[in-house]
């Protein structure tokens, strides 16, 4: 569910007021993850390793009360649910954007995972999860990258995690991921602490 809040009534009041008419609202901060674990069980279950990094995410920020706020066009609104976007690459050779529901069930996460993702590709549509708030993701595995800093447009205002080819140091894989969010959902220190319990999250496996 969807709901629109006062600010003044939030723990983001001090930031809404400072930020929300910013012409550049938007943060981003890097970090490098060590994903050895994520790897070998995708190899070892035959699970995408994107669908996997999707889940840690969808599970690190379902503990951070900040991600269940989104401001948007001057307003502030609350949610009861998380998803997931994935760019995906559609039948024509373009992409679409895909919402996820995020379920703490691996198993479920994954049949919704490849079941909406082929049929975005498949129709050649995007779908959208208009009562969840979506944190979008971005996945650029052609190639390794240091950091990533996405656009900023006042019609979209979700964090954002992005990524590129993970870096392999013998036994060690790692991976750079770059954050974006809007300053007026979240302070750096939020952020920092959802980088923290990403890694926690990837290593549990």
């Amino acid at each position: 569910m969807k709901t629109e809040v006062n600010p003044q009534e939030t723990n983001r009041a001090q930031a809404f007021q400072l930020w929300m008419k910013s012409p550049m609202p938007m943060v981003t901060l890097t970090k490098t993850m060590d994903v050895s674990h994520l790897v070998r069980y995708s190899h070892k279950k035959d699970l995408k390793l994107n669908m996997l990094l999707c889940w840690c995410i969808g599970k690190s920020a379902s503990l951070i009360p900040e991600f269940y706020m989104l401001p948007e066009r001057e307003r502030l609104f609350k949610y009861d649910k998380l998803a997931i976007n994935v760019i995906v690459e559609n039948k024509m050779g373009g992409i679409n954007s895909c919402d996820i529901p995020f379920s703490e069930s691996l198993e479920q996460f994954n049949k919704d995972y490849l079941r909406l993702t082929k049929e975005t590709a498949t129709r050649n549509t995007s779908s959208f999860l208009e009562d969840y708030m979506v944190i979008g993701t971005s996945a650029m595995v052609q190639t390794e990258l240091d950091c990533i800093v996405n656009q900023y447009t006042d019609l979209f205002s979700n964090p954002m995690v992005m990524w590129g080819k993970y870096k392999s140091h013998w036994f060690k894989k790692t991976l750079p991921v770059s954050f974006q969010f809007h300053h007026v959902q979240m302070d750096g220190g939020h952020a920092a602490n959802f980088l923290n319990q990403l890694q926690k999250d990837i290593n549990a496996f």
